[in-house]
């Protein structure tokens, strides 16, 4: 499994716009076949952080998810609501329980 936790600091008013753009996208997401969990969290020291918990089923499934016209779409509006530069972490799962 690969898991993907996306930090994203976003501009001062702009988080419910944020948020909506989120959740819209996230519809075409739940179609995605290798995607297994995306999670939309607002970080609780600061409202303007939001926090993207993402799982796929392997890398493969990952690359389909960046690579749909919905996520292309997405990402081309992201930075008008983004205060700064994402923090994106890809991790490769070692063991779980």
């Amino acid at each position: 499994m690969i898991a993907v936790i996306a930090r994203m600091p976003i501009k001062e008013g702009k988080i419910d716009e944020a948020i909506n753009a989120f959740k819209e996208l996230m519809v075409k997401i739940a179609e995605e076949e290798g995607t297994l969990r995306y999670t939309l969290n607002r970080e609780s020291s600061s409202s303007e952080n939001l926090v993207i918990l993402e799982a796929y089923k392997d890398k493969e499934a990952l690359k389909a998810h960046s690579s749909t016209s919905h996520f292309l779409e997405f990402s081309a509006k992201l930075p008008a609501l983004l205060a700064g530069k994402p923090d994106i972490s890809v991790l490769e799962e070692i063991h779980s329980i």
